[in-house]
């Protein structure tokens, strides 16, 4: 398989998306981008009172990360996508933009990930909204352009294991 314009960070709150992603990013020369700076006030101040957000609300977010991938691709950028991708359809609402992407799954322990969360500061998303995160998670399992990778390794490890399963070059 060719590489990708895009490469999808995805999982849970707390799974490290956003630090596999920049790591990725820097390594590979491509724009980052964290869909959570996607939300709108609206969505972030429903999540930092610990509400989960409806999938309603999530259309119109998952609209404009699909918008902005396929400006930044038209710019001739390559792009790292910090994004949870917990429904099948999101994930398919990006595909269906007709770029080329590939999407790495992280995937781990929910007590591991929930202590993650709760000894971090400055993130809207508080731990208490982790169960929902978890059931609302559609697992990619047969979809091909998905790796999994387990959460419990140090950062330079998995970006290692990312580069080689997605053999990005720069």
């Amino acid at each position: 398989m060719a590489a990708p314009q895009v490469v999808i960070v995805m999982g849970v709150s707390g799974s490290g998306k956003t630090t596999l992603a920049r790591l990725l990013a820097g390594e590979w020369q491509a724009t980052f981008i964290d869909a959570d700076d996607i939300h709108d006030a609206a969505a972030r101040a429903r999540m930092a009172a610990g509400l989960p957000l409806t999938d309603a609300m999530r259309d119109p977010w998952v609209a404009r990360i699909a918008a902005e991938l396929t400006a930044r691709v038209a710019n001739g950028e390559r792009v790292v996508l910090a994004f949870s991708g917990l429904r099948r359809r999101h994930r398919d609402r990006l595909r269906d933009t007709g770029l080329s992407l590939r999407f790495l799954f992280l995937h781990g322990d929910q007590a591991l990930i929930a202590a993650r969360m709760q000894a971090r500061s400055g993130h809207y998303m508080p731990a208490s909204l982790l169960d929902g995160q978890f059931e609302a998670l559609e697992m990619p399992a047969g979809e091909a352009d998905v790796v999994t990778m387990a959460i419990d390794q140090p950062p330079a490890e998995m970006l290692r294991d990312a580069l080689a399963a997605l053999r990005l070059t720069v």
